[in-house]
C-alpha cells in the first residue's frame, strides 16, 4: 500500500460551533473537498510543468481560490484538498486557509488514486453529514442553497449536479427519469445509441457521509465506475438540473474562454441568486422547420397491455436509429443554432415552450414527444447550442373530444396562448419579466408573451423592423419587433439589453 500524507491540524468540533454558516443557508452540516492532484498534462502549454493546474492564474487569482470563493459565500468553511503533482505549490499559497476566512486541510496522494481512492482519507476527520465534492478544473458560480436544498429533499445519498452545454457529444451525459433519479450515465467516447438529452455531469457532487464511509480501501477507484454505478443501481443518485454557469476549464481554448466570460460578469449573472434574462421560443417555423409528426395507428393509453419496448442496438451500431411508431422528422431552421448559441453565449437563459395537442389527441405519447426533444437538443448541440429548459403542453385545442388523451383531460391553463407554462418558469429560473422576450413565428406566440408582460419578436422570413400585425379576426396582434430569423432576432435583442431598453412591450 502507498504511503499518504495527511496535514496534523485536525478539523474540531469547536470550529464547527465558532463558525456558522452564512445566513440564508440550507445547514452547516457539510464540508468542501476539490480534486486538485492530477498532472493536468493538456494544460501544459500555460502551466509549463511548473505549477499544478489548480493554481493557473485565472484573471489574478488561481482556479481554486474561484472556487473556494463561491463555496464560501454558503456558508461552508471547511475544506479539504487533495492535492498531488506539485501540490505544495497549494499548499504554499493557501496554508491553513485563514487568508481567505476558511479552514484548510490537505490530502496529498504519493501516486495516484484515480477520481475517488483518496476518499479513503477523509473518514477520520468527517464529522459532518454530506460532502461537496468538486474537481479543481471546473469554474462555476452556482446557488449552493439551491442544490443543497435538493439534496436534502431527495432520498438519494448522492446528488449530481446536471446542466446542458455546448458540447454534449464530448461530455458525460446522465440519463434521468421524471423524478430526476439518475438510472445511467453515457460515457463521452463511447457510441450512443438514440437521441440523447443536453444533460451533462459537471463534476460537482454531493455525497452522504455513508458513502465515504463504504470507501474501505486506499486503492485506485474510479468515482464514477466504483462509487456511483452501484448506487445508480439501486436508485440512491439524484441530477440537480440547473442552468447556472458551470465550465470545464481544463483544456486551453476553454481556459480562455471561461476567462473572457468571467471579465464579461457571465458567471454572476447566470447564478440564480440573480434575476436572470430569458428568451422564450416556440419550436416549428423558430428554431427547427415545419414539419407534422407522423405516427402509427396505435394509441397505447387506449390499449389493454403496453407494447413492447425497443431493443437497444449493439455496439456496433453507427448512430442513433428511429424508434417504431414515430418518424420524427425534424431539420433545424437555417441560423436558428447560431442565434440560440449568441444567447447562450451572452448569458441568457433560452426556453422552449410548446404546444403538443398529438400527446392528447393519440397522434404520439409523452415519450415520443420527448425523443423529437432529445434529437432536436443534439443537433443544436451539434453546432454548439444549448436549450435551458423545455415546457410542453399536451392538452387538446378542444378538450373534451373522443379523440382526446384522458390522461391530459386535466390540464386546462398550460396551453398557449394562456402564460402558465412562463409563470412557472418564471418562479423556477427567478425570470426578470422586464428583460426576457417571447420569440415566434405566429400569432399564438405573440399573444403570449404578451399576455406574460414579455417583449415580442416575430420569426418571419419576411421580417424588417417595421412591425405589422399577425393573425386575423379576433387573433390579430401586433408585435414589438420582428426579424428574418433567429440569428437576428439574437442581435435585437442584445442591441436591447445594451442599449438597456428593458421596459414591456407597449406596441
Amino acid at each position: 500500500m502507498a504511503e499518504h500524507y495527511m496535514a496534523e491540524d485536525s478539523i474540531t468540533e469547536e470550529y464547527v460551533a465558532e463558525n456558522p454558516m452564512a445566513e440564508g443557508s440550507i445547514t452547516k452540516d457539510y464540508i468542501a473537498v476539490i480534486q486538485a492532484g492530477g498532472k493536468g498534462t493538456r494544460m501544459e502549454e500555460i502551466t509549463g510543468g511548473k505549477i499544478p493546474k489548480p493554481m493557473i492564474l485565472l484573471n489574478g487569482r488561481p482556479m481554486l481560490e474561484w472556487q473556494m470563493e463561491n463555496i464560501k459565500k454558503y456558508g461552508i468553511r471547511e475544506f479539504v484538498i487533495i492535492i498531488g503533482h506539485l501540490g505544495e505549490r497549494v499548499k504554499e499559497y493557501f496554508g491553513d486557509g485563514s487568508r481567505l476566512g476558511v479552514e484548510i486541510r490537505y490530502i496529498e496522494e504519493q501516486e495516484p488514486l484515480g477520481s475517488a481512492g483518496a476518499l479513503f482519507f477523509l473518514k477520520p476527520i468527517l464529522k459532518v453529514a454530506q460532502v461537496l465534492l468538486v474537481f479543481g478544473d471546473v469554474m462555476f458560480d452556482v446557488d449552493l442553497d439551491r442544490m443543497m436544498k435538493f439534496h436534502e429533499s431527495h432520498p438519494g445519498k448522492v446528488t449530481l449536479l446536471a446542466h446542458p452545454n455546448s458540447h454534449p457529444y464530448d461530455s458525460d451525459l446522465l440519463v434521468m427519469d421524471d423524478r430526476d433519479c439518475v438510472t445511467g450515465i453515457l460515457p463521452k467516447g463511447r457510441k450512443r445509441k438514440d437521441w440523447y438529452e443536453n444533460c451533462v455531469n459537471a463534476g460537482i457532487y454531493i455525497l452522504s457521509a455513508d458513502v465515504v464511509g463504504h470507501i474501505n480501501e486506499a486503492k485506485r477507484q474510479d468515482l464514477e465506475k466504483d462509487l456511483l454505478n452501484p448506487l445508480i443501481a439501486r436508485g440512491e443518485v439524484f441530477g440537480y438540473r440547473t442552468p447556472e454557469y458551470v465550465k470545464d476549464a481544463g483544456t486551453p481554448d476553454r481556459f480562455y474562454k471561461v476567462s473572457e466570460e468571467q471579465q464579461k460578469h457571465v458567471w454572476e449573472k447566470k447564478n440564480l441568486e440573480r434575476k436572470q434574462a430569458c428568451v422564450f421560443l416556440c419550436r416549428s417555423g423558430t428554431i427547427s422547420r415545419y414539419q407534422e409528426l407522423t405516427a402509427s395507428e396505435e394509441k397505447p393509453w387506449l390499449e389493454k397491455q403496453p407494447g413492447p419496448e425497443k431493443q437497444l442496438e449493439s455496439e456496433e451500431q453507427s448512430g442513433p436509429e428511429e424508434q417504431p411508431g414515430l418518424e420524427i422528422q425534424l431539420e433545424l431552421e437555417e441560423q436558428a443554432a447560431a442565434g440560440i448559441r449568441r444567447l447562450n453565449e451572452a448569458g441568457f437563459l433560452v426556453i422552449l415552450l410548446e404546444n403538443q395537442p398529438g400527446a392528447a389527441g393519440g397522434i404520439c405519447g409523452s415519450e415520443e414527444i420527448q425523443r423529437m426533444h432529445r434529437k432536436l437538443q443534439v443537433l443544436l448541440g451539434e453546432q454548439g447550442a444549448y436549450l435551458d429548459d423545455i415546457a410542453f403542453s399536451p392538452r387538446y385545442p378542444d378538450a373534451g373530444t373522443p379523440e382526446e388523451n384522458p390522461a391530459c383531460e386535466t390540464i386546462r391553463r398550460c396551453r398557449k396562448p394562456d402564460s402558465e407554462m412562463i409563470k412557472k418558469m418564471i418562479e423556477k429560473y427567478n425570470i426578470d419579466v422586464s428583460r426576457s422576450y417571447m420569440a415566434g413565428g405566429s400569432s399564438e406566440e405573440i399573444q403570449t408573451g404578451k399576455n406574460a408582460g414579455l417583449k415580442t419578436i416575430l420569426i418571419s422570413a419576411e421580417g424588417n423592423f417595421q412591425t405589422r400585425p399577425v393573425g386575423d379576426g379576433n387573433n390579430c396582434v401586433r408585435p414589438g419587433m420582428m426579424a428574418k430569423n433567429l440569428a437576428e432576432a439574437a442581435e435585437t435583442i442584445l442591441r436591447e439589453e445594451q442599449a438597456g431598453r428593458y421596459g414591456n412591450d407597449r406596441l
